[in-house]
């Protein structure tokens, strides 16, 4: 799974900017520190919509097949775990690691001080939340402080899903997506229903800039119908400069969409696709 956790240094995807280097890092101080001035805030949108979207999965499970777990993709340091399975906003989790107080700890401080924060406002209707992303760094801090009951850096672009993956994926019964849509392809969903064992459900939120029928066809081909209603968009972030938003706006011209008053007004902007079992 080619995508932000996979190192290096800021660069360009197609002409969008990539921040490789902040996924990385030993925590989580470095990517809140360089998203906050960009305003970055898709998994905001995406809070209340998880919620839903796992309350309803959830109520297909029975007692014999137990809870299903939802599966985060390029889920990063486990921001929408965090937002999914507790009390807290997208704002408040920029005020903690950007505070000046916070960037004296040391990261086993600042680890210890997260897993006593997060079990403080876990919710009770928390559900299990795997994490994939080829940043091993990342979901091991998401895994350490509780925001990860399970942590996976399979690249399935490049490969199948080892033993551990595998296993998981028996359990996972919703597929959530905000931040890897420009990163990964329908390689991954196929590697992923493959393994499936329970109906999936797939709540993805992908850049205008991106084609989503490729995944779409992917997720017919196993049985799921996606919906989409173009005309609802969600803020990403601002973008980085001029040559970016020119990429945008062409990329999203090209797609057949108009970037008056989206992406010309110097934003990045997502649809939400979701998909369930076709009736």
């Amino acid at each position: 799974m080619a995508g932000p956790g996979s190192g290096g240094t800021e660069g360009t995807a197609g002409g969008k900017a990539r921040f490789d280097d902040i996924y990385g890092r030993p925590d989580p101080r470095p990517y809140f520190g360089r998203l906050a001035p960009l305003e970055y805030e898709i998994p905001h949108h995406a809070q209340p919509v998880f919620r839903q979207a796992a309350a309803r999965r959830a109520a297909l499970d029975d007692a014999r097949t137990g809870r299903s777990a939802v599966l985060d993709v390029c889920c990063s340091y486990g921001i929408n775990a965090a937002l999914l399975n507790h009390d807290v906003t997208l704002a408040q989790m920029y005020e903690r690691y950007t505070s000046p107080d916070r960037q004296a700890l040391s990261t086993a401080e600042l680890k210890a001080s997260d897993k006593a924060f997060y079990a403080a406002r876990r919710r009770p209707d928390a559900v299990p939340v795997f994490g994939l992303d080829v940043s091993a760094p990342a979901v091991r801090y998401a895994q350490d402080v509780g925001l990860l009951d399970a942590a996976f850096t399979d690249d399935l672009e490049q490969g199948s899903p080892g033993p551990g993956l595998s296993r998981a994926l028996a359990e996972v019964g919703l597929i959530t997506l905000t931040g890897g849509g420009t990163y990964i392809s329908a390689r991954t969903f196929t590697a992923l229903l493959d393994g499936a064992r329970r109906p999936v459900w797939v709540s993805a939120f992908v850049l205008r800039t991106v084609s989503y029928r490729p995944i779409a066809r992917t997720l017919a081909a196993h049985g799921l119908n996606t919906t989409v209603d173009a005309s609802r968009t969600y803020p990403q972030r601002l973008f980085t400069d001029e040559r970016e938003q020119r990429y945008a706006i062409a990329a999203v011209r090209a797609l057949g969409a108009d970037p008056a008053g989206r992406e010309e007004s110097g934003r990045f902007y997502c649809l939400l696709h979701e998909s369930g079992i076709a009736a």
